[in-house]
């Protein structure tokens, strides 16, 4: 990397944990002219930023390329590996097992109307 960097990059370390859970460029293919900590760094930037991708900073990857891999990798689930992998590792160093024993799920309701679905359409049908 021979920019300055960003506060959205990665460390070291962080790379270090999600450099395994990257894709191998496919095998017989061209190979990669992109570094991919460089991507991972674009990807985060955009969604960090909230900014279209085709703002990217010049000094980062073309945004058609970063874009590229951040939906082929939504479409085959690395992003829910790395979450898992991550989720696992933070549990792990909280002295808790990796992966959760239970869950909880929290709605809210909203009222739409004093009565139900058919009486609340019934007087504009008249």
């Amino acid at each position: 990397m021979k920019r300055k960097p960003y506060p959205t990059d990665l460390t070291d370390t962080e790379w270090a944990i999600l450099k395994p859970l990257v894709p191998k460029a496919r095998a017989g293919g061209r190979p990669r002219s992109v570094d991919m900590r460089e991507i991972i760094n674009a990807i985060f930037y955009v969604l960090r930023g909230g900014i279209p991708w085709r703002m990217l900073p010049h000094d980062l990857p073309p945004w058609k390329t970063v874009y590229h891999y951040f939906r082929a990798w939504r479409m085959v689930g690395v992003w829910e590996d790395m979450n898992e992998a991550l989720r696992e590792r933070v549990r792990v160093t909280q002295g808790r097992w990796p992966t959760p024993s239970a869950g909880a799920i929290d709605s809210q309701s909203a009222k739409t109307s004093e009565r139900g679905a058919y009486a609340a359409t019934m007087a504009a049908r008249r």
